[in-house]
């Protein structure tokens, strides 16, 4: 990758998503990592901010209920 800014890239050849996440630009190269890191900092907020299931004992989970 040192050295490739040189290379004169057709941007015009990129088509759809290609268009912003590629590894050939430095704006694609950019995007790419902005959006792995968007991705990680939702999945752990997720993670994070979810409901927490109360703990059931185990004694109390294996008993069949009477009813």
């Amino acid at each position: 990758m040192a050295g490739e800014d040189d290379v004169k890239i057709d941007e015009k050849q990129f088509k759809g998503l290609a268009r912003y996440f590629n590894s050939y630009t430095v704006e694609g190269r950019a995007n790419t990592a902005k959006a792995t890191l968007a991705v990680l900092g939702l999945t752990i907020a997720y993670f994070a901010l979810r409901k927490k299931k109360p703990k059931t004992d185990a004694k109390t989970a294996a008993e069949p209920s009477k009813h």
